[in-house]
Order: C-alpha cells, then structure tokens, then sequence
C-alpha cells in the first residue's frame, strides 16, 4: 500500500513537486530497471499482463458480435490511452522491490482494488473519458470515409489497404489517434505512480507531469515512441505479448517517476 506516512502535499503554484532533467540514457536505465522489476516478481508481471490480455480479447470479441469491426483496431490503439491506470498494479510491486519489503498476493491484490480510492480513481475516469472520444473520432471518421454500410473486416481492410481513399482515411485516422495519445500521455505519464505513492489532488499531479514533458520533450518523445512500438508488437501478436509489455511498462513507468519526480517544494520527499 502508498506510504501512510506521506506528507500531505499543497498543490499551490509555490508549491508543485519538482521535475527533474533527464535523458535519453535515463529511458535506456527505467526500461532495464524495469525488465530487472519483471524477473525478480514474474508471477506477479505474468498473471496480471494476463489479464488485461485476456480482457482485450473479450472486449475485441465483443466487438465483433455487435458488427463493430472498424473499432477494433482503434481500440487496440486506445489501450495505450487507459494503460497508465491498468498497470497500477506494478507501481506497488515495483515499491515494494525498491523498499526490500517481501511480496504477496494478498497485500497486492488490497492495492489494485484501492485503485479508485482518493484522486486515482478521477484520473481513471479522465482516461477513460479519452478512450471513448477516440473511439467515437474514430467511428466519425470511419463513416465520413465510407458511410454507413456495415463492412466485414475483410471488406473494410479492402478498402483501406487498396484505395485512395482508404489511406487517406489511415493517415488522418493515425493522425488524431496520434495527437489523442500524445495529449494523454503528456497529463498521466507520472499521475498515476504520483497518486499512488502521494497524498496529492489530481490535479497537481496532471500539471506535474506535463511540466515534465515540457521540460523534457525529447526523451519524453522517445519514451511516447517506445510505449507506442511496445504497444504495436502487441497488437502484432494478438495481445499475446502484453503478458510481459505490460508489466515492463507499468514497473518502466515506477523507476521513471521516481528518477524524474522529486519533492515538493517546501516539503519533504515522500517514501
């Protein structure tokens, strides 16, 4: 569980959490960190990444029973979107491993269903808001590309892949997915390992992390861009990889936050 202890942090201008310069050797040193969280609670990474591999497929199958084919791709594309909240699980692995605290189902299990608690569970929602304006975006597109015929996803991959049309349709289509995703990315990049380990509001922990992307846009950059080619192996091996993409990124995402984060000004760090 979050550090009890922590000092409850005020959220004026005066007093925001540091953000700290990195590099692009600093994205290289979180991914090994990272894969170095994976090994030592593989059970953990493996039957959580499961899970959500698991919940993709269905969610992908549901798609395909209501006759909602061109969803699924952006779907799939969208699961970057809500990834931050849904690894939240090795935020708290990832702690305990840094702490040399011993591991256990239960305590962790305790941890992912407190997810919603206090402000994480408002940063959920605004992910999750974001999900779905994508994909009706993305529904919009579709039917001012091609209208409101129902196609097989043999018959849609068609007319994308062979027509003018069609890639004028995936080059506008990855364009608002991309500008979607970056935007999501910039505000919850580090919220969510904030609000699990901090006694903030949300708040201050969305201004916190784009004012890390802004002090740091290129290796911010590369890291959007290696979350995005993680993501896209996944969609590659039908899901099947997210049994360890998913787990690297949400420990990545721990040893980032804690390198780029530091104490509020005027306080004390937290645990």
């Amino acid at each position: 569980m979050p550090d009890q202890s922590s000092t409850k942090q005020p959220s004026s201008a005066s007093h925001w959490p540091e953000v700290r310069d990195i590099t692009s050797r600093d994205i290289i040193d979180i991914l090994l960190a990272g894969f170095a969280d994976f090994r030592a609670a593989a059970p953990y990474a493996l039957f959580f990444g499961g899970i959500y591999a698991i919940g993709g497929w269905l969610l992908i199958l549901l798609l395909f029973h209501f006759e909602l084919p061109y969803l699924v791709y952006p779907l799939a594309v969208g699961f970057a979107l809500i990834a931050p909240f849904i690894a939240g699980g090795f935020y708290f692995i990832s702690h305990q491993l840094e702490e040399r605290q011993p591991l256990s189902w239960g305590r962790t299990f305790g941890v992912v269903r407190s997810m919603f608690q206090r402000d994480l569970g408002w940063m959920a929602l605004i992910t999750g808001f974001s999900l779905f304006i994508w994909l009706d975006i993305a529904a919009f597109l579709t039917f001012s590309f091609f209208g409101f015929k129902l196609f097989s996803i043999a018959e849609l991959l068609h007319q994308i892949m062979t027509t003018q049309r069609g890639l004028v349709f995936l080059l506008v289509g990855n364009a608002a997915g991309a500008l979607i995703s970056f935007a999501v990315f910039s505000f919850s990049v580090v919220s969510f390992p904030m609000l699990y380990h901090r006694d903030i509001d949300f708040v201050t922990a969305i201004v916190t992390s784009v004012r890390l992307v802004i002090r740091n846009p290129l290796p911010m950059a590369l890291w959007c861009m290696t979350i995005a080619a993680l993501i896209a192996v996944s969609l590659v091996t039908g899901l099947l990889a997210l049994f360890i993409v998913l787990p690297l990124l949400g420990h990545a995402t721990w040893h980032l936050y804690r390198r780029a984060v530091g104490p509020t000004h005027g306080a004390e760090k937290t645990a």
